[in-house]
């Protein structure tokens, strides 16, 4: 069996998922990011079909699913199977226990205990901490960008809402930032080896275990249950969260995020709440107001903002790895090359 040679970014050559930095793929990256947001802004309704489902069970389930879908893709697109480095295994660890499970955990826990329009508008916070977060890691500062993540946030609270909560709501909501935060920064390093492809599925795949241990240990304690049988609806939120939400939304998310690096995507976090509401209006759940229609268009003009920045912002796309982000995956040129 031959061996795969090294690509020039170092994701295999066979996966699928390599963008490189040319404009072409920097406006498919755009679009990816974008409809990766508008799906999981829409999954809200479906998740609503669960509010009597045990939640971690619910959870549990969802990406077992979804780990399956994205294993089976691997496997009919013949891709190598390339195994993460002990780094990389347990950056994926971390990635699968905030970015999945900590941040489901963390919405459920924070709605109980502040207002729905609050923990929205507190994780709507994720562009800036991206751009940010960028910027220090760039030791650039990226000020286009920054003020573009500003004007998103600032749309995505006024979408949102007010609200209020108790001080640990408001510090759960805040938890659930830092875990949507995670779950962009620490796939960034592993992007170039292992692709979007892999990096979703073995994501899903080790949240599954993470999950199941603490609805256990839950269910020893307070006496809930674990898992329930689906109804029918209950059933096909749970099949849309996996197959859509969670297989087609992470994958393109991440091979976006490959293309245009985490400040330039984290602007598209703003379409989250905005695809929800749209989708809930749609569906007649509820009507738009002016507040929801100004805050779209807030949302709206810091994308533009954002989006028309050129890209020298210091925010290097995720194909392109600095020398310690590439110690963290395996060398890609030992992944063996199906035969032709």
């Amino acid at each position: 069996m031959a061996l795969a040679p090294r690509p020039s970014h170092g994701v295999p050559s066979d996966d699928g998922d390599r963008a490189p930095d040319l404009p072409g793929p920097t406006r498919s990256g755009d679009l990816r990011c974008a409809l990766g947001m508008v799906i999981v802004g829409s999954s809200f309704v479906a998740s609503a079909a669960l509010a009597d489902f045990p939640v971690l069970g619910g959870q549990a389930a969802r990406y077992a699913v979804a780990a399956l879908v994205l294993l089976a893709v691997l496997a009919a697109r013949r891709a190598p199977w390339v195994l993460p480095s002990p780094r990389a295994l347990l950056r994926l660890t971390a990635l699968a226990a905030t970015g999945l499970v900590g941040f489901s955990v963390l919405v459920v826990e924070s709605a109980g205990r502040a207002d729905p329009s609050l923990v929205g508008a507190v994780v709507g916070a994720s562009p800036v901490v991206l751009g940010a977060a960028a910027a220090l890691r760039a030791r650039r500062v990226a000020v286009r960008t920054l003020a573009a993540a500003v004007v998103v946030t600032a749309g995505v609270v006024v979408v949102e809402g007010g609200g209020s909560g108790d001080p640990v709501g408001v510090a759960l909501a805040l938890g659930a930032l830092a875990c949507e935060v995670c779950f962009s920064l620490l796939a960034v390093p592993l992007l170039p080896t292992l692709g979007a492809l892999r990096v979703s599925a073995y994501a899903c795949v080790l949240a599954v275990p993470q999950l199941a241990v603490l609805g256990l240990v839950r269910q020893h304690v307070t006496g809930q249950p674990f898992l329930a049988v689906p109804d029918a609806a209950e059933l096909a939120a749970l099949a849309y969260l996996a197959v859509v939400v969670t297989a087609v939304a992470f994958l393109l998310w991440y091979s976006g995020l490959a293309a245009i690096g985490p400040a330039r995507a984290g602007l598209f976090a703003g379409l989250l709440p905005v695809a929800a509401l749209a989708t809930s209006v749609a569906l007649g759940f509820e009507a738009l107001d002016s507040r929801s229609l100004v805050g779209t268009l807030v949302v709206g003009a810091g994308l533009v903002l954002g989006l028309a920045a050129p890209r020298r912002d210091g925010t290097a796309p995720a194909s392109e790895p600095h020398a310690d982000e590439r110690a963290l995956a395996p060398d890609a040129s030992l992944a063996p090359q199906r035969l032709p």
